[in-house]
Order: C-alpha cells, then sequence, then structure tokens
C-alpha cells in the first residue's frame, strides 16, 4: 500500500486523540467531514501529567465535536513512576516508565528504558477500542480501524498496530499535510491554536518547549522540577543509593538549573538526535 493511500475500510473507526495540533486537527476535519468516515468516537488516553492548557481545550474541543470523546486511564502516570516497589523476591524497585537521562562514573550518557508511551497511551486506547468494537479475545480478523494524527513530517514515527483486529490510518499523511499545514488549517476554519501535548515532566521535550512551559505555565514547570527530585529520591531509595542520576533534560542538568535559551542557543540538542526519542505515534499530537 501506498505510504498516502488509506487502508481498507472497516466497521469501526477511532480517532486517538491527544488533544495537539494534528490529532485535534484531523478530529475537527472529520467533524466538518473533510475526512471520512466520520469516526464511531474518539478516544484521548489520559496520563494525569498534561499541561492545564491541554486540559483546558480537551474540554473545548468535547463541545465542538459530533461525535464521543471517551477518555481513559492507566492511572497517575507521575504517582507510579515514583512509587517504591516490592518483588516477590523481598527487593526493592521502582519502574522505569518515564526514560530520563543519566550520566555514569565514566562520563557516558545514556537513557533509561521507556514504558510511559506503551503502558499509558497504546494500551488504554487499544483496550477501549477492543471494548467499543466488541472484539473477542483472539480474533485476527482485522475489525477496527484507529486513526492516528501523525503529519507528513513526522513518517518516521508511523507504526502499525501490533493488534492482528486493529489496523493504523494516518490521513493527515494521506492529505499530505505537515505540522505547520495543520495550523493554517486551524486558523483558516477560525478554531484556536491547540497546545502542544506531552507530559509535562517529559524529557523528549526540546529547550523551546521547556521554556515556554516555564515561563506560560510555571506551576506545571514546578511539577516537572519536583518530579525530577522524586524520581531520583526513589530510584536510589530502592536501589541502596547506588543508582545514578536521573535528568528530564539532554544536558544531564537538574531542571532547575538549566537556562535553556542559552542551551538552544548553543546546540545542546544535537543529543537529541542520539536517542531516537519519538513517542510511537501516540504522544504530543
Amino acid at each position: 500500500m501506498n505510504l498516502f493511500d488509506s487502508p481498507p475500510s472497516t466497521k469501526w473507526n477511532f480517532l486517538s486523540l491527544g488533544a495537539g495540533v494534528q490529532s485535534s486537527t484531523l478530529a475537527l476535519m472529520a467533524a466538518q467531514g473533510e475526512v471520512k468516515p466520520m469516526p464511531d468516537a474518539a478516544i484521548f488516553a489520559d496520563t494525569q501529567a498534561e499541561p492545564t492548557k491541554v486540559y483546558d481545550y480537551l474540554e473545548w474541543l468535547k463541545q465542538e465535536l459530533p461525535y464521543e470523546v471517551h477518555i481513559v486511564t492507566k492511572g497517575d502516570l507521575k504517582k507510579d513512576s515514583v512509587k517504591i516497589r516490592t518483588a516477590k523476591k523481598g527487593h526493592q524497585y521502582v519502574e522505569s516508565m518515564v526514560p530520563a537521562f543519566t550520566v555514569d562514573r565514566n562520563g557516558k550518557r545514556g537513557m533509561i528504558q521507556r514504558q510511559c508511551t506503551s503502558n499509558y497511551k497504546v494500551v488504554p486506547v487499544s483496550r477501549k477500542i477492543r471494548q467499543l468494537a466488541e472484539v473477542a479475545r483472539g480474533t485476527k480478523t482485522v475489525m477496527a480501524t484507529q486513526w492516528i494524527g501523525i503529519s507528513l513530517d513526522e513518517v518516521q514515527r508511523m507504526k502499525d498496530s501490533r493488534e492482528k483486529w486493529l489496523q493504523s490510518r494516518w490521513p493527515l499523511i494521506e492529505k499530505g499535510m505537515t505540522r505547520q499545514d495543520c495550523l493554517s488549517w486551524m486558523k483558516k476554519h477560525g478554531y484556536p491554536e491547540p497546545p502542544r501535548s506531552a507530559c509535562v515532566f517529559c524529557p523528549y521535550m526540546k529547550d523551546p518547549q521547556w521554556k515556554k512551559l516555564q515561563e506560560s505555565e510555571p506551576e506545571s514547570f514546578e511539577v516537572a522540577v519536583e518530579f525530577e527530585k522524586e524520581y531520583n529520591t526513589a530510584k536510589k531509595t530502592a536501589g541502596g543509593g547506588t543508582m545514578e542520576n536521573l535528568f528530564l533534560h539532554s544536558s544531564c542538568v537538574p531542571l532547575d538549573q538549566v537556562d535553556f535559551s542559552t542551551d538552544f542557543d548553543h546546540g545542546q540538542l544535537a543529543l537529541w538526535q542520539d536517542f531516537n526519542n519519538d513517542c510511537d505515534g501516540m504522544c504530543g499530537v
């Protein structure tokens, strides 16, 4: 199938809604009939860690759509990430959900495993689709289509569903639309510009995003600062003090000490490309 072709039609169609620029544009385009068929529903996976502006925009968006928006959640990602757990064998551990940056004793930088996207975005949305489409366990025939708001400038994020009964569709790519095209479409139709959707402590945010969060939502930025401290404390407590420091910023400097404008100007974002940071087509759209 060509990159710009839509997949075979299915009885059920669901939109994975992140309340960011691309998925919000896609949701409104569908509402106006510019993308067909009309989705049966949109599904928003709530990590309970989005900026306030995202939740405010989601509430506005729900009133604009002719189809239902379902909100699902696995829980509070922030609290779950710093929870000290006890294994069956008795040792304590903290699940590495948020992919923080690390520096070992030799100065080598790395990044811990990411589980947040899969556990708190992909899986909850898939489960809700299964429920709404009444897909039986063990079904291997494609029963439903999941629309994902990835734009043409993000084709590297395209990943098909792991479920045999569910296929993915990227309508913005079918239309050859970039993120800027989405912004232009929203402006043309008189809609307010959506915020960027990402957890307030997401390590994949770039310096301009950190700076904007710090300046426009200082309370959310403070949540990120406190999370970084709590994450470190929990990891070290569970690991008996042997765990290396964790950082939310790629410079491996504590978040509240980073001068974002200076780091950006000096090109320290080069590390971004080293860690293959694309969020599986579910975050930040």
